[in-house]
């Protein structure tokens, strides 16, 4: 048996049965029948709870006359995400917003939830979250890029010169999957080598030094929920563009 959180040790004891004839429809075998529901999967959804708790608390408060907390922090979030967005993608960027600023909160609350508790951990340290994340910022910036420019969409990927259109055309395929092992790869490194050094040296210096890789985990972390926020936004913008 894998080690479990808290969480998903209770989660494998009330559903592991009903999880195990879903997978078993789709073909799919877990390594461990009676722990199906990993540590990772365990934290995006108290992730994903949390969250909705969030937006439904933003909508249950909002007042224009004496705004809370919540909604204070709420509008700075998504004063921050459409200032990027406009810079970044331009006329038609609202439509953009919501998504970009879903992915920064989950990333960001994602990579800060291993420092929070001992009871807790970072899905992003496990590289199927930051790939998944990945591929659906992939599928969403190709569905609109085809849905702002039809078949024309096809230009981006041959070149301003016709002649070369075989040549370049597997090439920008190529780099367009590239993205999405450069995100993957960028968000889940860099937060599975905070979390390694943040543990190696609690376990060899319990005191003092480990709370220097703290701070700078807590910077990290922060700054890769922004980069892949920002690359999703760069994306966006590519793949929407009239001018190919």
């Amino acid at each position: 048996m894998p080690s479990q959180l808290f969480l998903t040790s209770i989660l494998n004891h009330l559903f592991a049965g009903p999880v195990d004839k879903v997978l078993a429809v789709l073909h799919v075998t877990p390594q461990y029948a009676q722990a199906p529901i990993t540590n990772a999967v365990a934290m995006e959804l108290l992730l994903f709870v949390g969250l909705l708790a969030y937006f439904v608390a933003i909508r249950l408060t909002l007042s224009v006359e004496k705004p809370g907390a919540v909604q204070h922090l709420a509008e700075m979030t998504h004063e921050f995400v459409s200032g990027q967005g406009e810079q970044i993608i331009g006329h038609g960027y609202e439509r953009f917003t919501n998504y970009l600023t879903v992915l920064l909160l989950f990333i960001l609350l994602a990579n800060l939830m291993g420092l929070l508790s001992p009871w807790l951990e970072s899905p992003t340290a496990n590289v199927a979250v930051p790939l998944g994340l990945a591929l659906v910022t992939f599928v969403y910036y190709h569905f609109h890029g085809v849905r702002a420019n039809g078949f024309g969409y096809i230009k981006q990927f041959l070149g301003p010169v016709w002649w070369l259109y075989w040549l370049l055309f597997p090439i920008e395929v190529i780099s367009h999957l590239a993205r999405v092992l450069s995100l993957t790869v960028r968000l889940y490194a860099n937060m599975f080598a905070g979390d390694l050094l943040t543990i190696a040296f609690f376990s060899l210096i319990p005191v003092g030094v480990p709370l220097l890789f703290l701070g700078l985990h807590l910077g990290v972390a922060v700054v890769q929920a922004y980069v892949f926020m920002l690359l999703a936004a760069i994306y966006l913008s590519l793949a929407v563009s009239h001018e190919h």
